[in-house]
């Protein structure tokens, strides 16, 4: 332990604490835009400067650390006067147009200049130019850009993809897409986890709520709107509303208000993907010879791009089946349709997403319907979801609860926890065990796949079948090590389900954002409650999932089941990664 005093308080610490930590522990502030622990620990912005007793210059307190019988000065006259100096500067570099920036109010740039009494700039403000490229789901603004480096350390530690890198020298240093290319010709899979730890508005997700509210605005288009399960658990947390309040009945209601003519759960469609990807892999164990192991969940777009532009000999080893998403647009615009009566081209149907590569999903061209349309109209964030609550001057506190629509509106737990990491696997075991057996196993007999701990494996034996070796893992650095140990004959695998963002979906990149905060353990947990009190828990006994086969599709795997729920996942071109071009 070492012995310090801060702002002459006397404190102790373990050996090698930094400032920054010794402080907070001690609930003394000390501002900084650019850290992140263990992440981004370079001291680029140089707003949390110290003032150390004996030391002529002011130190970072990121990256210093205390030493037996260290005084230090948090907030002294020279202290306060190097952070509004520095700060200004910062400010001298950056587009200030807060009012239409989709960050204002939950920006830390903004913030700290609250805090520091930032109230005029003395210096002549010449923010670089953007070229702004809405053809992608990440959006980069050049000018927002405060060069702190938390995008390039996100990709490269957490990620491992390293889209983004330092560009220029000197004065026209910046960060950019590596390598001089543009993000759309890159291997990036759009997670927007560079989005969700960026602390101005540099990086965002395509803003597409204008499209939906033209649709909304059009009486001769009939809007359908689904809604995921991670969005649930997570919504309510831009209105700042306490758990009780926050609930999905008044998700719902929120959405009828705005306007939709029909708001299903794409909880619907998670258990319909249970069905196709359960029974694929039943049929692909059960005739091991004729297939390449293991087979890969398919659900995540950022995963299946990863796959496809890191691994692609792997390609044939995804499931066949479509996400969640984009089997609702299939059925909504073919079952649905034909059930109310509607020509499905007078049909608009937007997917509201935790996630930021949905968007990239809808627009592959293998997700569209026989008139050459997108199954998928329209993806919207949590976030942007939440913008649309806000600008039409909902108060969710004051709607009545509502329920989602039918038929395509009821879910099971085990459809709730596909927004959880380990929740596919999970749930597509209950089902497995089910259509080997023709009995249902305990709900919980698969927990070992759940949990935060990013890569987990365990096995499992369903009798008539055998022994089935599993895996779940979450974030892309992580999975990069599973693909390299699966690769390198290190592990050997039945089934793995991957997540490309850390925590699942319910970390995703379209989620709230909460500065200096990973809410994804907290939110899946939520999911995994509301499974356990389901009065359902099994996707095969989704009634409404039953009512389709028996109506319409017949059975998994079938004919139209097949057309209208599976996918080639050959039959579109990825970005060849950097690495493998060379």
């Amino acid at each position: 332990m070492v012995n310090f005093t801060i702002n002459g308080r006397a404190l102790s610490a373990p050996k090698g604490t930094t400032i920054l930590a010794a402080a907070e522990k001690a609930g003394i502030p000390i501002p900084h835009l650019c850290f992140l622990k263990d992440i981004n620990e370079i001291a680029a912005c140089r707003m949390c400067m110290v003032e150390v007793e004996g030391t002529d210059r002011l130190v970072p307190a990121c990256n210093t650390a205390i030493l037996e019988g260290m005084v230090i000065q948090t907030n002294s006259p020279r202290v306060r006067q190097a952070r509004k100096t520095n700060l200004r500067l910062i400010l001298s570099q950056h587009n200030s147009n807060c009012t239409v920036c989709v960050r204002s109010s939950n920006c830390e740039l903004q913030r700290l200049s609250h805090d520091l009494n930032i109230h005029y700039q003395p210096y002549e403000t010449q923010p670089e130019r953007s070229n702004v490229d809405l053809s992608v789901p990440i959006v980069r603004e050049a000018s927002k850009c405060i060069k702190c480096m938390r995008c390039v350390q996100v990709c490269d530690k957490i990620q491992g993809m390293h889209i983004w890198d330092v560009a220029g020298t000197g004065s026209r240093t910046t960060v950019d897409v590596s390598y001089n290319r543009r993000l759309i010709d890159t291997d990036c899979t759009f997670c927007g986890q560079c989005v969700t730890h960026c602390p101005t508005g540099a990086l965002t997700v395509r803003d597409d709520t204008n499209t939906v509210l033209q649709a909304l605005a059009d009486p001769e288009i009939t809007t359908v709107v689904q809604v995921a399960p991670a969005v649930r658990v997570a919504w309510a947390e831009f209105f700042g509303l306490p758990a009780k309040q926050a609930t999905t009945g008044r998700m719902v209601a929120a959405l009828k208000r705005i306007g939709f003519d029909y708001v299903f759960d794409t909880n619907f469609a998670a258990d319909l993907t249970i069905m196709e990807e359960g029974s694929e892999f039943v049929q692909r164990f059960t005739h091991r010879g004729k297939n390449r192991w293991p087979m890969f969940t398919s659900c995540c777009p950022g995963w299946v791009r990863f796959l496809k532009t890191q691994y692609p000999d792997y390609t044939e080893n995804l499931s066949t089946a479509k996400s969640p998403q984009q089997m609702f647009g299939a059925i909504a615009k073919t079952y649905f349709a034909e059930k109310i009566g509607m020509d499905s081209r007078k049909m608009f149907v937007v997917s509201i997403m935790p996630c930021s590569a949905k968007k990239a999903e809808r627009e592959l061209p293998t997700m569209k319907n026989a008139f050459g349309n997108p199954d998928v109209d329209a993806v919207l964030t949590t976030r942007e979801m939440c913008r649309l609550f806000r600008s039409d001057c909902i108060v969710p506190t004051d709607l009545e609860e509502a329920e989602f629509d039918s038929p395509l509106g009821s879910g099971t737990g085990a459809a709730v926890v596909f927004g959880a990491t380990g929740g596919v696997m999970d749930a597509a075991l209950r089902s497995a065990y089910y259509l080997v057996t023709g009995k249902n196993p305990d709900p919980d007999a698969f927990a070992e796949v759940r949990g935060t701990k990013p890569w987990r494996e365990a096995s499992f034996t369903i009798p008539g079948a055998g022994e089935v070796r599993v895996a779940a893992v979450s974030g892309l650095a992580n999975t990069r090590k599973l693909m390299e140990a699966i690769d390198s004959g290190m592990v050997d695998y039945d089934f793995v389900e991957v997540m490309a963002c850390p925590g699942g979906c319910a970390g995703g990149g379209g989620q709230p954002i909460h500065e200096g905060q990973e809410m994804a353990g907290s939110r899946g947990s939520q999911l995994w409650k509301m499974d356990a009190k389901a009065p359902i828990r099994f996707s095969h006994e989704n009634t409404d999932v039953q009512e389709l086969y028996h109506a319409y599709l017949k059975k998994p795997l079938g004919e139209l089941s097949h057309h209208l729920l599976h996918t080639d996942h050959e039959a579109w071109q990825a970005p060849v990664s950097k690495a493998e071009g060379e």
